[in-house]
């Protein structure tokens, strides 16, 4: 038994951030219904991070809402509307990431809800929150690292500002809601109360920041400067970062210099004795170090280095890692199957429980598909 069977989650989220949510409740054994606008539905449908389909819709929206049914309802119609507020009336807990203002106009807002059922968690997530200047602001993922500060961390000095390649505020901000509805679950199940838990995707980047934003606090006000060249962290000193070798790269995470001078044969950084200087002479440090690097094989090199306990890394491209034995005990894929047949490959939920990690082969729904049944089922 997953520990969130029984649970039944109604989803009117769109997008990343509050699906990504969901999928996780989901796969913790969650019942999923998603709401969706007839014809349209969540726009994550057609939302492409390539050209690449998935049974004629975005992989993107196959990947996050796999494992949950597809409600189809116009929020804006009356009769729909109660058909949702039915389901309201049974479910644990209701999510949504829509703009502030919109939930109140549809009539869907925390005090609405509760009243309907007043035992229910509600989560929502916005974009910059319900006040302020920016409340209206589009919650767009790039949007959202290019003003938290995160695109200055990445990336070379003088190279411009550089996002992370990942929706990662998206994803984060639906971690952290999951991590307040499983607390507000927790509560009830102890006071029979329910909670209104909300998130904000700017809030979420933030604190995803902790330790530089409390450096930057404390560092005498000293502006944000990240290496000139093999960077990997705009604060950690050398030899934090990545390194070219005749054949690929390699990764080396906090270290001692003078260990990996006398490590390496390389006798210029045996003289760094300070770890002071680590930080000071940061890029002459990691120009001596990669000069030395580009001079044999990473494979030369992790074999001198991990003996020593040294923390080091291949640098791998998908293709490399997938074939890895490391990766294949994981067995971090799964193949899951859409209503009509369809299948496709996805990764499943990192968690393990009790010894098992929690997979489903439950893809994701077509629009609409289960709302015959739920109507039957829920609200007739």
């Amino acid at each position: 038994m997953k520990p969130l069977e029984d649970i039944l989650i109604i989803d009117l989220s769109q997008f990343l951030s509050a699906p990504s949510a969901t999928l996780r409740l989901a796969d913790l054994g969650a019942r999923v219904i998603k709401v969706e606008r007839p014809e349209i539905g969540d726009i994550c449908r057609q939302l492409y991070v390539s050209n690449v389909r998935l049974n004629g819709e975005s992989t993107i929206f196959r990947a996050i809402n796999r494992n949950k049914e597809s409600f189809q309802a116009d929020l804006k119609n009356e009769v729909d509307k109660q058909r949702v507020f039915k389901l309201i009336e049974k479910a644990d807990v209701l999510v949504h990431n829509f703009r502030p203002g919109v939930i109140e106009r549809l009539g869907l807002d925390y005090e609405t809800v509760k009243n309907i059922n007043p035992n229910i968690v509600y989560g929502d997530i916005s974009g910059y929150g319900t006040e302020g200047p920016w409340k209206s602001k589009p919650g767009q993922d790039l949007l959202l690292q290019s003003l938290s500060g995160l695109t200055a961390l990445n990336g070379i000095e003088g190279n411009g500002p550089t996002p992370v390649g990942l929706a990662i505020v998206d994803i984060l901000s639906g971690a952290h809601l999951v991590q307040g509805i499983l607390a507000a679950l927790l509560k009830r199940a102890k006071t029979g109360k329910g909670s209104k838990i909300s998130v904000s995707m700017l809030e979420s980047i933030l604190d995803f920041q902790f330790e530089s934003i409390t450096t930057f606090y404390h560092d005498g006000g000293q502006p944000t400067v990240r290496p000139k060249s093999n960077s990997a962290h705009a604060y950690l000193g050398a030899p934090y970062g990545v390194y070219q070798t005749t054949n690929g790269y390699i990764a080396l995470a906090m270290g001692s210099i003078p260990v990996l001078g006398e490590l390496l044969g390389c006798k210029p950084l045996t003289h760094y004795k300070d770890v002071g200087s680590w930080f000071t002479k940061r890029d002459e440090i990691k120009k001596i170090l990669a000069d030395h690097l580009s001079t044999d094989t990473t494979e030369k090199w992790l074999s001198i280095l991990e003996p020593a306990d040294i923390w080091c890394a291949s640098i791998m491209d998908w293709d490399t890692l997938f074939a890895q034995d490391g990766f294949k005990i994981l067995e971090m894929i799964q193949n899951v199957k859409m209503g009509d047949g369809f299948e496709y490959k996805t990764t499943r939920c990192p968690i393990k429980i009790d010894g098992e990690y929690l997979t489903s082969s439950l893809g994701s729904p077509a629009l609409g598909e289960h709302t015959k049944a739920i109507i039957n089922e829920l609200i007739s």
